[in-house]
């Protein structure tokens, strides 16, 4: 059962919203000017973020220009599987953010972070073949989040020596959230407060990040007093709140985003904008619900397909999807594990990274034919990304087919636009048709062999030449997966046989021993 909303559940309620927002700007103010240290505030778009913003650009604004002396950077990373139309409503943001801050001579400066495509999720998913994100392999967030935005701050810190990085976190947004902010509240000692400001209660050294101090102005307020903040409070850079608060509304199931009256209505601002690709969360509500609320947007009805196809649930729990994935891990072994002495799957098989490219690719080829205007210029995955794919395929996969390009011919139907990968390929498509015929099961190891001479041809000197020929060969002597599980278990069955053999040993040893005593 739901705990019913009261009046003291806002932050509001003792000052009323205008005393209350006047000290918090007054806070801001003396906490800008307290120092030379840089600001950092972290951006999404959502509403607490866009209400944190809100607050510090109204209290910077009002200070003279001669006091507007450090720079405010504005950074929002997109992960570049956004919903895209939060992506959207992002990048329009900080257009205009930029564009306002110029025209007002204001000192933020907004950044749009994004991984390296080396780190993006579909390169490490359709070109490493790592399995969709799921609790125990959770390897998505650090890639496409932390890092981009960590490396910013890090810069920032080693240029300027500290970094005050301002969160729109709230402890109302969860009870595991209000007990982390109040395990650092009660782990802040009078060393580590911020100065003697009246705001020192609010900031805490970061735990990760070297010289980072985290202010969180609007930590004690609930979520209607965010959406009463920015309703009441027009936004500063020229960006719309009503439209921000319709975009909650189109992502809320039924499309009801009531305007709050009392503490008994509810709000939409539970409404969650993510990764349209999460596999760590059952499903994705916030998409489902735009598409369900307005037919405009049956645009985005591939990608809860493409969703659909990569997450994991969709099998039997205990198999999950062990039928997509290779019986070898990304090192070429293969792992047993339990009393039955399965293997641990691996990376995702070659037909199955196939044919999720095609998936995607043909979900961004719908949009730019079906959408709306306004989203035909979208792509799914970038041309870096691609390129990036292809080389991992290719050159770490050993995969010589070199299909990519072909797949993205006949699924976009426009030649590929990348790069030669490699000008002295020896083996035509229909060259490696043949080679497959004749060398069945074991043309992958034939292909794999070829591949490392090609690369080691390359080389000034081949002293890994042996040293990758073997590991190849290692990886792939097998006729098929249940040759290499047998392998596994007698290998590891002769390991077992040894450590008997030693302890029968070892005990006899110990029985002559005590007799001779």
């Amino acid at each position: 059962m739901a705990t019913k909303k009261t009046a003291s559940d806002s932050a509001f309620a003792v000052s009323g919203i205008k005393k209350h927002i006047t000290t918090l700007l007054s806070e801001i103010s003396n906490l800008y000017l307290a120092d030379d240290v840089p600001w950092v505030i972290g951006y999404s778009g959502g509403k607490d973020s866009t209400a944190v913003l809100q607050l510090v650009w109204m209290a910077i604004a009002s200070l003279p220009k001669s006091q507007q002396h450090k720079t405010v950077h504005v950074i929002t990373t997109d992960t570049l599987v956004e919903n895209p139309i939060v992506a959207q409503w992002v990048a329009g943001s900080l257009a205009c953010m930029k564009k306002q801050a110029k025209e007002d001579q204001l000192p933020f400066q907004p950044h749009q972070l994004k991984p390296k495509p080396e780190n993006s999720f579909w390169t490490n998913l359709i070109g490493k073949g790592y399995p969709a994100p799921r609790p125990k392999f959770r390897w998505c967030t650090e890639r496409l989040k932390i890092w981009p935005s960590n490396e910013f701050i890090l810069n920032t810190t080693q240029k300027h020596g500290n970094v005050l990085l301002c969160l729109g976190t709230r402890k109302k947004e969860s009870a595991k959230r209000a007990a982390t902010m109040q395990h650092y509240e009660e782990e802040r000692s009078k060393e580590h407060r911020y100065g003697d400001l009246e705001a020192g209660h609010k900031v805490s050294p970061n735990s990760q990040l070297p010289n980072t101090w985290v202010y969180t102005p609007i930590q004690d307020w609930a979520n209607d007093d965010v959406w009463l903040f920015l309703n009441q409070y027009s936004n500063p850079w020229g960006y719309s709140n009503q439209e921000l608060l319709g975009l909650y509304s189109g992502a809320t199931e039924g499309g009801e985003c009531p305007l709050v009256v009392d503490t008994s209505t509810p709000s939409c601002g539970d409404s969650r904008f993510g990764c349209w690709t999460c596999t760590l969360v059952d499903e994705d509500k916030s998409m489902t619900a735009m598409i369900q609320n307005d037919a405009d947007k049956e645009w985005m009805l591939p990608l809860l397909e493409i969703r659909k196809a990569i997450d994991y649930r969709q099998f039997d729990m205990e198999e999950s999807d062990r039928s997509l994935r290779d019986f070898r891990r990304m090192n070429g072994r293969v792992q047993l594990f339990g009393d039955k002495m399965k293997y641990i799957p691996g990376p995702y098989k070659k037909e199955v990274r196939e044919r999720f490219l095609r998936m995607l690719l043909a979900a961004q080829r719908f949009i730019h034919d079906e959408g709306p205007d306004h989203v035909r210029q979208i792509n799914l995955i970038t041309l870096d990304e691609l390129e990036e794919i292809r080389r991992i395929w290719v050159m770490d996969k050993h995969e010589i087919e070199d299909s990519l390009p072909g797949i993205y011919e006949e699924e976009i139907g426009e030649s590929y636009p990348g790069k030669e990968i490699r000008g002295n390929q020896p083996f035509d498509r229909d060259d490696l048709k043949i080679l497959e015929e004749v060398c069945g099961n074991h043309y992958q190891l034939v292909r794999d062999l070829i591949n490392v001479e090609l690369k080691e041809s390359t080389q000034v000197r081949r002293s890994n030449l042996m040293k990758n020929l073997e590991n190849s060969i290692k990886r792939n002597f097998y006729e098929d997966e249940e040759d290499a599980l047998n392998y596994a278990r007698s290998q590891q069955q002769f390991k077992q046989d040894k450590v008997d053999e030693w302890d029968r040993t070892a005990d006899e040893y110990i029985q002559l021993k005590i007799e001779i005593d």
